[in-house]
């Protein structure tokens, strides 16, 4: 099974497309976030994540 990162929003999962944007996933991403409590994260308000979970860096 391959990981793969919304191209959108990053959010790392095992589908084809992305179950929060509807946009399709791919394989070519790097880095690893893991978001526990997003309102407490200062790196998720830079980012712009409000749900907790594990997000890519960079996605391409």
């Amino acid at each position: 099974m391959t990981v793969k990162a919304c191209t959108k929003c990053h959010r790392i999962m095992n589908e084809d497309r992305c179950t929060m944007c509807d946009l399709p996933s791919s394989t070519n991403w790097s880095g690893l976030l893991i978001i526990i409590d997003p309102e407490k994260s200062a790196i998720a308000k830079e980012l712009n994540i409000t749900l907790p979970g594990e997000y890519a860096l960079r996605v391409r």
